[in-house]
């Protein structure tokens, strides 16, 4: 079960590994929290007012054509609404993932793990990768699902009455963790071809954005984890990068993400990486897979 905060996250940070599973015949869940209502539509002809009003929809088509790409059959809502970036306005609406109860929300995702009865979890670390406030609550409602699905103690009522989940405790949580080699000749590649990575500094930063950049840069190193677990996803390149392209809304052919041909990521990241965070069956570090101890 891949725990995500909005569509488009699923592809970007675990198509790969969500691909690779899938082929390999693993029941594979992908949960979005929120239906990325507030995303930047990105493709000039597509933002319109129409367009921005129905945004929930038009995420969610994307997502299902994504998904069909990946080989993902199974997926769910969690039912939140998208709560912008961090300090914005929208972090303020009741219906936002932000503002959501975390005892509720942690529930509405245990329904889901004694459904779907997941061995493994992944989502983003305690800063939700870059900080965003939706990919931070992402990260807590499956720490507290992975601690509580399996306590019947936690949310009885959902253990009878027509939807019954009896309790189901997973094995192993996993943080996603992402990581580039060669990062400088990435980015002098990314250069040459007109594209600039969202971490690097525009020609006119000024000393009081650089002093945030910089702050938030040390705040992604700080929450990322010891890579504890690379699994490789050479072969399922291809079908990430399609499934990138289904997010219209979101990644437009000129992104930097597929601004890479297969061949370059290929050299670049050809695995998808993780931090161990908890197994209950024990681990042998470093992993290739995560299954590992439960095939």
């Amino acid at each position: 079960m891949a725990v995500h905060a909005h569509p488009d996250d699923e592809s970007v940070g675990t198509g790969g590994t969500l691909a690779r599973y899938a082929a390999e015949g693993v029941r594979v869940v992908v949960v979005t929290c929120t239906g990325g209502e507030h995303g930047e539509i990105v493709v000039p002809g597509m933002d319109t007012p129409e367009n921005r009003a129905r945004l929930g929809v038009i995420r969610a088509a994307e997502l299902a054509r994504a998904l069909a790409v990946l080989g993902v059959r199974e997926h769910a809502f969690l039912g939140y609404r998208d709560s912008g970036m961090m300090g914005r306005p929208e972090n303020d609406a009741p219906d936002s993932f932000w503002r959501a109860d975390p005892d509720e929300a942690a529930g509405r995702l245990v329904r889901l793990v004694r459904r779907y009865r997941p061995d493994v979890v992944t989502t983003y670390n305690a800063f939700g990768g870059y900080g965003h406030p939706d990919h931070i609550g992402a990260h807590r409602v499956a720490v507290a699902a992975f601690e509580r699905a399996g306590d019947p103690a936690r949310y009885p009522e959902q253990l009878s009455g027509p939807d019954t989940a009896e309790p189901w405790t997973p094995a192993k949580l996993y943080e996603t963790a992402f990581t580039l080699r060669g990062r400088e000749r990435v980015i002098a590649r990314l250069l040459e071809r007109g594209f600039r990575p969202w971490w690097v500094a525009p020609d006119d930063e000024t000393p009081e954005q650089r002093a945030e950049r910089e702050t938030w840069l040390i705040e992604m190193e700080r929450h990322t984890g010891p890579i504890t677990t690379s699994v490789d996803v050479g072969d399922f390149l291809e079908m990430k990068l399609r499934a990138l392209a289904e997010h219209v809304s979101q990644i437009a052919a000129d992104h930097p993400f597929r601004a890479l041909t297969v061949e370059e990521w290929r050299e670049f990241a050809p695995a998808e990486e993780y931090t161990l965070r908890e197994s209950r069956i024990g681990a042998r570090i470093p992993e290739d897979d995560l299954f590992a101890g439960l095939r």
